[in-house]
């Protein structure tokens, strides 16, 4: 049993269903990311574990107390169910200060102006705003306007945050800035935190598991390291990271690996994702920097022939597209690997690498 349970957790709208029975238990203390494309479920899952949405069925509990059931005709309301919410806007109030906006919330609870004063610069500590109290919206950078929604959230001492692609809004490199923050301020709070993101990157970064969701249901609920290395569907390999698929059938499975035969006869040594025998149809997984370039042949095993058809130079990296036998195959290699195009090659797929998938 997690401290955030949801079991069977259904929502539609008119015909579209957005959310499909989900079952998912979030542990105390973790920072679990949903993925998924626009139109997966995962903000509404979000809206409906604050509150803003109810369920049409299932249950939502949070440490021990049901928070939403139709079933049993429960539905405890945001206020009051002791959660912060940061958005991906930046919903802060253009007419207050840094310290009003912060303050807010605990001037409605009616504390003590020495307590409001003490949380309020304990949060911005946290949020590294210290200093910018009395600075309007206005003057700030989109990064210190999302702090300040942080520090909000966080002030008010909820037993769960839930962020809604709260880096959406900035650029670049200040998005990439603030996962770590993110990440620095979840461990240091140790609140049990959900996030909602579209973003592989932010995922990968800051979640202890990731839950991959495509139409209304979770595809992967997992580690990071496993979601990238042992996705159990096509749809998780080829939202996460760059992949090849090659498809083909097995024959031979033993101890974690097998042997696939491509539907052009090459025989790809690599191990399986979950269960799988003999005959069955799968895709074999293959990222393109796990790729090696030969110029000549080598006595290793996955070793194949291939064509250069197109080459980028990224500075950090080249990215090749061979031609193996009819076969396209994307090659991320060191700068240092040159070869021109129509030159042949043998590329090298590490059997350890390589993972055979659902189609």
């Amino acid at each position: 049993m997690g401290f955030i349970e949801l079991s069977d957790l259904t929502k539609t709208f008119g015909e579209t269903i957005a959310v499909d029975h989900i079952n998912l238990d979030i542990e105390k203390a973790e920072l679990l990311t949903m993925l998924g494309p626009s139109g997966c479920g995962k903000t509404t899952t979000l809206r409906m574990i604050a509150g803003f949405i109810k369920p049409d069925s299932g249950e939502i509990m949070v440490g021990g107390e049901v928070l939403s059931s139709p079933e049993k005709g429960i539905h405890v309301p945001p206020s009051k169910r002791e959660m912060g919410m940061v958005f991906q806007s930046f919903a802060i109030w253009p007419h207050m200060t840094v310290f009003d906006n912060v303050a807010y919330g605990l001037k409605i609870k009616r504390l003590p102006r020495n307590e409001i004063e003490r949380q309020v610069r304990q949060a911005l500590e946290m949020v590294r705003l210290e200093g910018l109290e009395k600075r309007y919206p206005s003057q700030l950078s989109g990064g210190q306007q999302q702090r300040v929604c942080l520090a909000r959230s966080l002030v008010r001492r909820p037993r769960v945050l839930l962020l809604d692609e709260p880096l959406a809004n900035l650029d670049a490199k200040l998005r990439e800035e603030m996962r770590f923050e993110l990440k620095r301020l979840q461990r240091e709070t140790g609140i049990t935190t959900v996030y909602v993101t579209h973003d592989q990157a932010e995922a990968m970064v800051l979640s202890d598991r990731i839950a991959v969701m495509e139409k209304g249901t979770i595809h992967q609920l997992d580690a990071p390291t496993n979601i990238y290395e042992k996705p159990k569907t096509k749809f998780v390999g080829d939202f996460i990271g760059l992949s090849n698929f090659i498809p083909g059938k097995i024959t031979a499975a033993a101890n974690g690996t097998a042997v696939v035969s491509s539907r052009r006869g090459i025989m790809i040594h690599c191990r399986v994702s979950g269960k799988m025998e003999k005959d069955k149809e799968v895709l074999v997984l293959v990222r393109p920097e796990d790729i090696e370039i030969y110029r000549g042949r080598q006595e290793l095993s996955n070793l194949f022939k291939a064509k250069v058809v197109e080459c980028a130079y990224l500075g950090n990296s080249r990215d090749y597209r061979f031609d193996m036998d009819g076969q396209r195959v994307r090659v991320q290699s060191p700068p240092s690997v040159v070869l021109k195009e129509g030159e042949d090659a043998y590329l090298h797929f590490n059997p350890e690498r390589c993972v055979a998938v659902s189609m």
